[in-house]
């Protein structure tokens, strides 16, 4: 294994993370510009970054803060958005995907970052660091703009898997939980069953189901579970947690940040309909900017793998350095709780459910 000149050294003051270069749609150069962009504002944050050594040491050279903060391990091969996660566990072992979640295995790095393709990333971590004990499928968990006090709620699962029974639906607000409380500092996090409507009869058997196991274990969880919630609580302050299925929380995500993209759009053509609409831009320039920043859904990029033995932040593959460096930012956070060993104390101490094959999750992603 070849690396660059600058060496990262394992310290107890600092902050280690695995970066996939090559995951990106947009090549490695974003991804080092927000690795830059978050050197900059954590002194003590430290790099290993996997991908062509050639590439990557003209890209890292050109980033003095990166100077002696940067490792880089050379890994040839690159894992596309079109290659199946079935194939990237049998083939990829020389992708810089492989080599950043085995940094996180072998104890190099405490949280590996990807922006590569959700599927794969999901396979491999699953199959490099295992599944917490009494975890049947690993889910998503990402950070949705909300009314809350904190200014956001955890929803999961958003695509790690497209299947969720009442168990698997059970866990997650589990999981979800112990995010809230150790990534957002939320003591008592309030947890809500995604449905197409509040009333008890409403929804699919295993989501009546999963709504009385979470309700079983509200005191013991110490959660406060505000049963059945719609999708107009997901941005809301109802609950700080949303939990659903991988199928539904992707599609949910996606919508929201479409329509996020396409108010900035209608708020720019609006500004520049007239000459007084320009003057009225340029008096609420302050207002404008605020709103832009609360609703660019690059700032709030990195979806976390909840239920594995080792920590992975998913960027979003279209992600320039500003959703790079957020995820970086998450990523920070994560590695400074502890968050591996708090969730999976948090899913220890509930009564142990039996676990489907390995093999049923990977082959339900191909």
């Amino acid at each position: 294994m070849q690396r660059s000149n600058n060496q990262v050294g394992k310290s107890n003051q600092l902050t280690v993370l695995s970066v996939d270069a090559m995951g990106g749609d947009k090549g490695p150069s974003p991804i080092v510009a927000g690795m830059a962009a978050s050197a900059k504002k954590n002194k003590d944050l430290h790099f290993i970054l996997h991908g062509p050594l050639d590439e990557l040491q003209l890209l890292v050279k050109r980033r003095d803060i990166l100077n002696g903060r940067c490792e880089i391990r050379h890994a040839q091969g690159t894992v596309s958005m079109t290659d199946k996660p079935s194939q990237v566990v049998r083939h990829g072992k020389e992708t810089s995907m492989w080599s950043a979640i085995e940094s996180v295995r072998n104890g190099e790095a405490e949280v590996c970052v990807s922006c590569g393709n959700t599927g794969a990333l999901m396979a491999l971590s699953m199959i490099r660091l295992r599944k917490l004990p009494n975890v049947n499928r690993p889910a998503i968990a990402v950070l949705w703009p909300s009314r809350s006090e904190v200014g956001f709620n955890v929803m999961l699962d958003v695509g790690a898997d497209i299947r969720a029974d009442a168990n698997d639906l059970f866990q997650y607000a589990l999981m979800g939980v112990s995010y809230a409380r150790n990534g957002m500092e939320i003591k008592i996090p309030r947890v809500g069953l995604l449905n197409v409507g509040t009333e008890d009869h409403k929804g699919r058997p295993e989501l009546h189901d999963a709504h009385s196991l979470i309700s079983e274990y509200e005191t013991s969880g110490d959660y406060i579970f505000v049963g059945f919630v719609e999708g107009g609580d997901i941005p809301g302050d109802k609950a700080d947690v949303i939990v659903t299925d991988g199928f539904t929380g992707n599609v949910a995500i996606k919508t929201g940040e479409g329509t996020a993209s396409l108010i900035g759009e209608l708020l720019k053509q609006a500004f520049e309909f007239s000459r007084l609409s320009r003057l009225a831009k340029l008096l609420a320039i302050t207002s404008l900017h605020r709103l832009r920043k609360r609703i660019d859904p690059r700032r709030v990029n990195g979806g976390v793998f909840l239920g594995l033995n080792g920590t992975v932040v998913k960027s979003h593959g279209s992600a320039d350095a500003t959703g790079v460096s957020a995820a970086i930012k998450l990523a920070v956070r994560l590695a400074k709780s502890d968050f591996s060993q708090k969730i999976a104390a948090r899913v220890a101490s509930v009564t142990p459910i039996p676990q489907d094959a390995d093999q049923n999750s990977i082959s339900g992603m191909e």
